[in-house]
């Protein structure tokens, strides 16, 4: 079942094109990673499934109804964290998640609410107060709230930013605990991008307000995109060597720092044992199988080499 679609999705601020024509779906029960550098489009984007902000063209479909013809019924199965969460700082955890129950019109037991402070593990922590809190702490307190009225789908939006390691592997944990265990669908954006490699089961990326790829992470991360990554004491010398080997099937780019190969993993041996028969120095030689270098190779962010033409 498709929980959003999104179609040709555009969203103009004067001549600045923040989401220029994007189109995505995403499936119930994902975990779905929504990456891209800071200022990519993804609040925007963001922004525009929640009605806080109105799309310049394209339309959006959530639970398989319009979002502009049914806002007040969808919204109502929909939970979500913008940034950091607005939380009442003096009073505790369990009073703040009381108050935002009452405003959503649904009444607690003491019981439920404890049960719902313990759902993101701050059942200990439920009569301290908010200012108390760590970051973390807090940014799980507004993921409780946002669980209130229990919504099928959840939308975070970089719900990591700021937070300690600590703070990262327990928003980590607690989004896989809604999917898994509580059968939610999550919608997540994020531009660090090795934490969604971790829990997405599928992504988009976007980039400058334009969809770039959207898949399965598992396809999209497959084992002919590994890169590899090669040193060597004469890198120009080495470089000859290649091209006129069999090796030169594999030659992604090259340059005075680097040169890169894509291939299979399990191909990554016979590489190196043809590199040391040509009598190649090798000063290291790296496999480099990660979201963030899957990312930036498409977005041509930060890029020193020149491409080697097929």
């Amino acid at each position: 079942m498709l929980i959003i679609q999104v179609f040709s999705l555009s969203k103009h601020f004067k001549e600045i094109k923040a989401v220029d024509d994007i189109s995505f779906s995403v499936h119930e029960a994902d975990i779905y990673g929504f990456l891209g550098q800071n200022g990519a489009g993804k609040s925007t984007t963001i922004r525009m499934l929640l009605t806080l902000i109105n799309p310049t063209a394209g339309r959006i479909e959530i639970f398989g109804r319009s979002l502009a013809a049914n806002r007040a019924s969808i919204l109502r199965e929909v939970g979500a964290v913008i940034e950091r969460p607005d939380l009442y700082k003096y009073l505790t955890g369990y009073e703040n998640l009381s108050i935002f129950a009452r405003l959503s019109g649904i009444r607690f037991s003491k019981p439920r609410i404890m049960e719902q402070l313990d759902r993101v593990g701050l059942s200990a922590r439920a009569h301290s107060r908010v200012e108390t809190y760590s970051q973390g702490m807090k940014q799980r307190l507004g993921i409780a709230v946002a669980l209130v009225h229990d919504p099928k789908l959840i939308i975070l939006d970089e719900p990591t930013n700021g937070l300690d390691p600590q703070g990262i592997a327990d928003i980590r944990n607690l989004i896989l605990h809604l999917s898994r265990d509580q059968k939610k669908t999550v919608l997540v954006s994020s531009h660090l991008l090795s934490e969604i490699e971790q829990i997405a089961t599928r992504m988009l990326i976007i980039n400058k307000g334009k969809k770039i790829v959207e898949g399965d992470v598992r396809d999209l991360l497959g084992p002919t995109r590994m890169l590899v990554e090669l040193n060597t004491t004469d890198n120009e010398a080495a470089l000859i060597r290649i091209k006129a080997s069999t090796c030169n099937t594999y030659l992604q780019s090259a340059s005075k720092k680097a040169i890169v190969f894509r291939m299979n993993q399990e191909q990554v041996p016979l590489l190196t044992q043809q590199l040391v028969d040509m009598g190649i120095g090798i000063l290291s030689i790296k496999p480099r199988h990660a979201l963030e270098e899957y990312f930036l190779s498409l977005t041509s962010a930060n890029q020193d080499v020149d491409t080697v033409e097929d």
